[in-house]
């Protein structure tokens, strides 16, 4: 399945009435340029759980990422190039059976 497709149901799964007027997605861009993923795990079945930093990073300045968990929420910074990264490294994290 493509990553775009499973994160929306991933987030329609998530969606109670409540969870998606509190916390949720958010996709923005950077200035430096590039993108910035944040996922509140609040009430989700990652909730409580930590992804110790990962990133990929090339001399290139557009061609690089990182990703992390902090307050509860999953983070993840980007080139321009890599948003799908950033998507599929959530996905594989929230994938993984502990």
């Amino acid at each position: 399945m493509d990553v775009l497709d499973w994160l929306a149901r991933w987030y329609e799964a998530q969606c109670d009435g409540d969870w998606e007027h509190q916390q949720g997605v958010s996709i923005t861009t950077l200035d430096n340029p590039g993108w910035a993923l944040e996922i509140d795990l609040s009430g989700t079945d990652c909730d409580g759980r930590t992804l110790d930093p990962v990133a990929h990073n090339h001399e290139h300045e557009i061609d690089w990422w990182i990703c992390r968990t902090e307050n509860n929420k999953f983070l993840g910074y980007a080139g321009p190039f890599h948003l799908r990264s950033l998507l599929e490294v959530f996905r594989d994290w929230a994938t993984k059976v502990e």
